[in-house]
């Protein structure tokens, strides 16, 4: 389950605290904004920006393949009925027209798709199940038929070719259980079967191939998760990598036993699609934080956090350094972000310099 793990708008606030208290106590706070310039110069100073700011919201989340699904043998075909001879190995990868499994020494391929194949497909035959046939067929590399709704002689030809080419029984019929459909290559996860067992049931289980990140949101942070806003992803080891928000579940979870059930929060789903896996190495199920954006103020002046004073009379300053001479200028300050804070006060303007502390 997902949890906050920092506000980094409290933590900043926590900071500028303790930071004016600092500057008070070495002698730079605590001036009137209407005193007369003096000569006193800080230690450092900083420039202020005209920047966009942007708070972020870390939360956790896991680092897999998604979900992993059941592949069940089914009824009919090569499929659900003798031994199971063959299975493709835990972790690896298959593609299309590359065998799943095999039953009596029979090979099981994988074709791409949505629909499974729910009936025999033969000459004659029409509908949106030949059409995904065929796309397969000609992405395999076979031709001589038009790709459409109409299982034709030509195709049933192209089928008895693909079929001389894996070895099994030329018929030029597509029956149920021949093939596994998915939506694209598949990892195989875990085997629920063993080879030597009876081709029925649950045979294994798989993923897709592509790494992405899985986050259970608390409900009351789902204004954070818009689909198709950008978050960062931090790895085990420091590394990081961006990501995009590809999916947001409509349907809260209660987390937690019924023991907790007065304190189980609700979550959401959320997914995080990743722009490169590459340097990732082979981690799966690892736990990562995201940062999720929580606000965002564009074109507002800002200086770092350590340049804050803490007035006197209540409420900030800064100490701004006009060439051997400073001034304190009161400000009202808004947002905090990645040690940045947003700040205005009359006089205050981009490219000035104010102190701040070594």
């Amino acid at each position: 389950m997902a949890r906050r793990i920092r506000t980094l708008a409290l933590v900043a606030g926590g900071a500028v605290a303790l930071g004016g208290a600092g500057w008070a106590a070495v002698g730079f706070g605590g001036a009137d904004p209407a005193a007369p310039e003096r000569s006193s110069l800080p230690p450092a100073t900083a420039t202020v920006e005209r920047t966009t700011l942007v708070e972020t919201e870390e939360v956790e989340g896991t680092l897999g393949y998604g979900a992993a699904r059941t592949l069940s043998a089914a009824r009919g075909g090569s499929s659900g009925q003798g031994l199971l001879t063959w299975l493709a190995g835990e972790g690896s990868t298959v593609s299309r027209g590359e065998t799943v499994y095999k039953v009596d020494a029979v090979p099981v391929p994988l074709l791409y798709g949505k629909l499974p194949v729910y009936r025999t497909m033969r000459s004659g035959v029409e509908g949106s199940d030949v059409l995904q046939l065929e796309r397969n067929l000609r992405a395999l590399g076979y031709t001589g038929f038009t790709v459409d709704k109409t299982f034709s002689s030509a195709t049933a030809e192209a089928v008895r070719q693909w079929q001389e080419d894996l070895g099994v029984t030329e018929t030029g019929r597509i029956e149920p259980g021949s093939v596994v459909i998915a939506s694209g290559r598949i990892r195989i996860t875990d085997h629920k079967k063993a080879v030597g067992d009876p081709a029925s049931g649950a045979l294994l289980t798989y993923t897709g191939t592509t790494r992405m990140v899985t986050i259970d949101l608390d409900v009351d942070l789902q204004n954070l998760a818009e689909k198709g806003a950008k978050v960062t992803v931090e790895i085990p080891g420091g590394d990081s990598v961006e990501g995009r928000i590809a999916k947001v579940g409509s349907v809260a979870t209660q987390q937690g036993g019924e023991a907790e059930e007065a304190e189980a929060a609700s979550t959401i789903e959320v997914v995080v699609s990743l722009s490169d896996d590459r340097g990732l190495g082979r981690l799966d199920q690892a736990p990562v934080d995201v940062r999720l954006t929580a606000d965002r103020e564009r074109d507002v002046l800002a200086v770092p956090v350590a340049a804050l004073l803490a007035l006197p009379d209540g409420g900030y300053g800064v100490q701004v350094v006009e060439g051997s001479t400073t001034r304190t200028v009161a400000v009202e300050v808004g947002m905090f972000a990645d040690g940045m804070v947003e700040v205005e006060g009359t006089g205050l303007g981009e490219g000035m310099k104010v102190g701040i502390p070594k």
